[in-house]
């Protein structure tokens, strides 16, 4: 019995059983299809090109890190090497552009706005934004929280109200529910009319009387943005205080500033709020106001760090002040791109300043001005500018257009998060660059081209090294 089941099995095994080197199907090994072997790039990199062939497109070419030697120029990352801790990349967001965005059908709203502050695959991840206490001069027209009429007063700020902002605040709030940790900035253009020298929006300062009470509208603004789930981060006394010609605006010396830190500070104290006062945030040809603000022991605790744009100077000013007072922050808060500029200049010139300049010279953010507006480069202040360029231009209800604002800071926002750590890295020849390592242990190389020609460069990365290439004019970010 034992042996029939034996031939039964055998003879089964036989018969199901393809002959030596075929198939089931009858083919032999040699002619099966071999199954293709992948092979993973060790590192991946986007470019966007100046000619906008290419917008922030990953690469499909195959980057892996060897010892093979060529002639190649080096850009060595060094992780060992570490320098600030990075709170993130973004925009202002006006209170115009809050009205242009908001001009969108719902869908396409939602859409702009994942994108933007979403980290899917295919978003960009925004994590700083820089907002202002009251009108701009980005917004359709001139107002304040607490605004009465010539020769009225409340020093008591008992008028205070955020009603004005409502369509800003409402955007926020939506914001928020796709990154609810994005890092906000907020800046006054002007404090209320009846609180300065002359009742005017444009030009003229803060009257000394108002010092306190203009420390208290602070106070309120603050609590107030809390109360509708809108936590401020940092506030700026003031916008460009020494520009007093913008729509609105309002002239703030640094003697004047620093009396008004101090009463600030200690109003903030007294409400235990914990915004952090940034004093300056204007260009970098005046390093001297800063510093002579954070000179004073008394404003000194009370002061987080200083603000910088680029309208005037170099960016090396920010390491002046950083190497003054290296326990303070850096920030990089406004550049804005022109409506008459074009895409392969401003591409190159921003990355390489705003970008990986403010980085390098121990920024934590870094900022274009503004995130959005209409196709008339609109709305705006009378007098307010009229060739600011959106990073998005809103072209109707259904339709919006990416503008090089948007790369610049795609860039970097896309893949450096809250939290990153500037690492080192040499810059060789045209190629200016800036790495980082990630929380996630990440490295992050960002390189701009500025040269006039294609510049092939090795990635060196602990004694091994990836080539690569770079077109005129062109931005790449590499992780790994």
């Amino acid at each position: 019995m034992k042996f029939l089941l034996l031939l039964t099995l055998i003879s089964v095994a036989t018969k199901c059983s393809p002959p030596n080197g075929t198939s089931n199907n009858g083919s032999t090994d040699a002619e099966r299809p071999s199954k293709p072997i992948t092979v993973a790039s060790d590192v991946n990199f986007w470019i966007t090109k100046g000619n906008q062939s290419v917008l922030l497109e990953k690469q499909n070419t195959l980057l892996l890190f060897n010892t093979t030697a060529n002639a190649n120029q080096n850009i060595e990352v060094d992780d060992t090497q570490t320098y600030q801790t990075i709170d993130g990349f973004g925009y202002t967001l006006t209170g115009g552009s809050a009205a242009v965005i908001n001009t969108l059908t719902p869908v396409k709203k939602q859409e702009l706005l994942q994108n933007l502050f979403g980290n899917s695959k295919e978003d960009i991840g925004i994590s700083y934004l820089r907002i202002s206490m009251g009108a701009s001069d980005l917004n359709a027209s001139v107002f304040s929280y607490n605004d009465l009429p010539q020769g009225q007063s409340d020093t008591a700020q008992t008028n205070f109200s955020l009603a004005p902002d409502n369509e800003l605040i409402l955007l926020l709030k939506e914001i928020l529910l796709i990154n609810p940790n994005i890092k906000i900035m907020a800046v006054p253009w002007s404090a209320p009319l009846w609180m300065k020298a002359n009742y005017t929006s444009v030009g003229s300062s803060l009257f000394t009387a108002y010092y306190n009470s203009y420390a208290t509208y602070f106070v309120k603004y603050v609590q107030a943005m809390q109360a509708e789930g809108i936590t401020i981060d940092a506030v700026c006394p003031q916008n460009e205080p020494l520009n007093p010609n913008n729509n609105p605006s309002m002239s703030m010396s640094a003697t004047q500033q620093l009396s008004f830190i101090k009463k600030l500070g200690l109003a903030f104290q007294n409400a235990n709020i914990t915004t952090k006062i940034v004093s300056y945030d204007h260009n970098c040809d005046v390093p001297s106001y800063p510093i002579s603000i954070l000179n004073d022991p008394a404003a000194y605790p009370y002061v987080d760090g200083s603000a910088f744009h680029l309208y005037g100077g170099d960016i090396s000013a920010l390491s002046t002040v950083h190497d003054a007072f290296p326990n303070k922050k850096l920030y990089f808060t406004e550049q804005w791109t022109s409506s008459t500029g074009s895409f392969s200049e401003d591409l190159k010139w921003h990355v390489k300043n705003v970008v990986i300049g403010s980085m390098r010279n121990w920024s934590v953010n870094a900022l274009q001005w503004n995130l959005a507006n209409d196709a008339s480069f609109g709305p705006h202040t009378p007098g307010g500018c009229t060739q600011c360029k959106g990073a998005i231009t809103i072209n109707s209800s259904t339709n919006y257009t990416k503008n090089v604002a948007y790369y610049n800071i795609a860039h970097a926002s896309k893949f450096v998060p809250a939290g990153s750590i500037r690492i080192a890295s040499n810059v060789v020849g045209s190629l200016s660059n800036v790495a980082f390592k990630t929380p996630a242990g990440k490295k992050v190389l960002i390189v701009v081209n500025d040269g006039n020609t294609a510049a092939p460069f090795n990635i060196k990365f602990n004694g091994k090294w990836v080539a690569t290439s770079l077109d005129a004019g062109a931005v790449g970010t590499y992780t790994w």
